[in-house]
C-alpha cells in the first residue's frame, strides 16, 4: 500500500487553519481555491471538483474539533483503497504545521496522488497565510 505524507509550516495561527479546514464544504473558497474548483455538500461526503477537472467522491469520516483532524476516504475511483487525513498542529515558530497523509491502492496510483498532495499543499499554504494577514490588518 502506497503512503504519502506531506508536512509544512504556515504562517498562520493554528484556529486559522483549522476554521478553514474544518469547514469541509468549502474547500473551494476557504481552504485550497484553484486546486479545488467546487464542493457540494451530500449525506455523509462531499462531491470535490479539482482544477484538473477530476471529480470525486469523498466520505467525511470524521472532523475531530479537539485533534484538528479530517479524516476522509475517496470512493467510486480507479483506486481500490483510499484514505486520508488533514490536521493542524500548533508550533513553536509562530504558527502551525498542517499534515496531510494519504494511504492508497493500487501502489501505481501514488505518482499522480502525490503530485496532485503538492499542489494542493501549495494551494492551502497560501490560502491560510492569505487569510492570517488579512485577519491581522
Amino acid at each position: 500500500m502506497a503512503s504519502i505524507r506531506r508536512e509544512m509550516h504556515v504562517a498562520a495561527r493554528p484556529e486559522t487553519a483549522w476554521a478553514a479546514l474544518r469547514d469541509v464544504g468549502a474547500v473551494h473558497r476557504r481552504l485550497a481555491p484553484g486546486f479545488v474548483t467546487d464542493t457540494r455538500l451530500e449525506q455523509g461526503a462531499r462531491v470535490v471538483t479539482f482544477g484538473n477537472g477530476m471529480v470525486v467522491r469523498e466520505l467525511i469520516v470524521d472532523v475531530d474539533d479537539e485533534a484538528r483532524r479530517v479524516a476522509w476516504s475517496a470512493v467510486g475511483t480507479v483506486m481500490t483503497h483510499h484514505n486520508a487525513s488533514a490536521q493542524v498542529l500548533a508550533d513553536d515558530a509562530g504558527g502551525c504545521r498542517f499534515v496531510w497523509i494519504a494511504d492508497l491502492l493500487p501502489d501505481e496510483a501514488a505518482p499522480t496522488i502525490a503530485a496532485m498532495i503538492d499542489e494542493g499543499m501549495a494551494a492551502i499554504k497560501q490560502t491560510l497565510e492569505r487569510a492570517e494577514r488579512e485577519r491581522a490588518a
